[in-house]
């Protein structure tokens, strides 16, 4: 009888510990954002001054996408893309538009993220690091639009600064110790990649949603004497940037001097490569890399603020323009995808995606019915080794309201931008990418038809924001 007992209790300890092990039907989701990171600055993409191992590993175990864009060219329309699956010319937030005291323009009641999609089929969702699209109390704060969890800086002005005064802990302000705009004490990014690794950590046994858009490398140029700055001081010849310093006159907008940019920048892009390694050895820690899938990508083009060299690092990878443009290197940005016995390792996709496109994406990853509205298309057939079933775009669309106006449209090889959109005389550009990636040769004037073909396509995506009109400057 002791044995059949003894038997029968090892069948159900083999039964139940099979029933553990089986994999949750819904992957777990980490998306990085790094902030002004451009599609130069890692090393995967080309960068050879600064070295991020973590990163490139990322790509050597997944799939790196050479022709992915950020939503917009600035930070908040960018976002707003990324979360509502819609370009800018229909996405709700346009622009970097702030209220005060604190904050940026809310996204409206009636706008849906996929985020939301997630929380409602079950995921816990998270955001850490840097929001930007409503404050606290409004109808765009990460708990209105998804998010279960919120740690960092609501408002992307604060975000210049990376000794703040405080941080946001969903509705609850919370006071760094020692920061006070004239004394640095509390390194506010360490802060917020503590608690996206203990967010990961306390819902390892449930299907989560981790948003971590980080604030590295945003001006200003500023962090910790570690090891990550240490590794660059003294390499470079520098050309010390005079800002506006901690202190009695400091305010939350400004950016320091820094004597050093070049090393100091570098160590920042280096700092975000610790951090994207840190999740992924979380990850592997708790046993969750194989049902996890990962990405990493940038909210727009490299920036020139607060000290930046851009091209000394080549951080456009080679192409025209940052920051504010919609050339390439303004929008094109660093995109890789892992994601264990889905995602093929060390594969490499010229897929033309948009981070419209991430919405019924990852929304088809879930397992969800595909939102109702969205200008995206799911690429989910490109990552898992079914690119001739790939659904292609007719045209990926940006608009951008500042510096005249600025439009963009790509369509298979061609690029137009259209310059001083704003205004009663726009001048339309066209380039072939095919040949010239760079943007270097202007042919509008040797192919009329396609320029009307693509402002066609310009009239088409745009749709009028009551709250960021386009339109209304262009009889000025």
């Amino acid at each position: 009888m002791k044995k059949k007992f003894t038997l029968g209790l090892a069948m159900v300890l083999v039964v139940t510990w099979g029933i553990a092990q089986v994999k949750p039907s819904k992957p777990n989701i980490v998306f990085i954002l790094a902030d002004d990171l451009g599609y130069g600055d890692v090393g995967c993409y080309g960068q050879e001054k600064i070295e991020t191992p973590h990163i490139d590993q990322l790509a050597r175990q997944g799939m790196r996408f050479t022709q992915f864009y950020a939503g917009a060219t600035v930070c908040a329309p960018s976002r707003s893309s990324l979360l509502t699956g819609q370009h800018t010319g229909h996405t709700f937030i346009r622009g970097n538009k702030e209220v005060q005291p604190e904050g940026q323009y809310p996204l409206a009641d009636s706008v849906q993220t996929f985020a939301q999609l997630l929380q409602q089929s079950g995921y816990r969702t998270g955001a850490f690091g840097k929001w930007g699209l409503g404050m606290v109390g409004t109808s765009g704060a990460p708990d209105k639009k998804g998010f279960d969890r919120f740690f960092g800086y609501n408002c992307q002005r604060q975000s210049h600064r990376y000794y703040p005064t405080h941080l946001w802990d969903n509705d609850r302000k919370v006071e760094l110790e020692g920061n006070d705009l004239a004394q640095k004490a509390t390194y506010a990014p360490q802060v917020i990649q503590q608690k996206a690794l203990e967010f990961i950590e306390q819902n390892k046994d449930r299907p989560f949603f981790a948003f971590i858009p980080v604030v590295l490398p945003h001006a200003e140029l500023q962090g910790p004497d570690d090891a990550h700055y240490r590794r660059y001081k003294g390499q470079f010849e520098e050309h010390p940037h005079k800002g506006q310093d901690y202190g009695p006159d400091a305010t939350v907008g400004g950016y320091a001097s820094i004597a050093d940019p070049r090393a100091t920048f570098a160590g920042m892009v280096s700092r975000l490569d610790g951090y994207v390694g840190e999740v992924l050895a979380k990850l592997d820690e708790l046993g969750l890399s194989e049902n996890t899938l990962v990405i990493f990508s940038s909210d727009n083009g490299p920036h020139k603020e607060g000290g930046a060299d851009p091209d000394f690092f080549n951080s456009g990878g080679g192409l025209r323009g940052y920051k504010r443009d919609l050339y390439e290197g303004g929008i094109r940005v660093p995109f890789i995808v892992r994601w264990p016995g889905q995602v093929t390792p060390n594969s490499q996709s010229d897929f033309n995606g948009a981070f419209w496109d991430i919405m019924p994406t990852l929304v088809a990853v879930a397992g969800l019915e595909r939102p109702r509205y969205t200008d995206g298309i799911s690429f989910l057939p490109t990552l898992i080794g079914k690119a001739d079933q790939q659904e292609q775009h007719p045209y990926l669309y940006w608009e951008f309201h500042e510096l005249g106006g600025r439009q963009a449209i790509r369509s298979g090889k061609w690029k137009a931008i259209r310059l001083n959109a704003r205004t009663a005389h726009p001048v339309t550009e066209l380039y072939d990418l095919e040949s010239d990636t760079g943007e270097t040769t202007d042919l509008a004037a040797d192919h009329p038809d396609v320029v009307t073909q693509l402002e066609a396509y310009m009239s088409r995506a745009h749709r009028e924001s009551e709250v960021f009109p386009f339109q209304s400057r262009k009889a000025e």
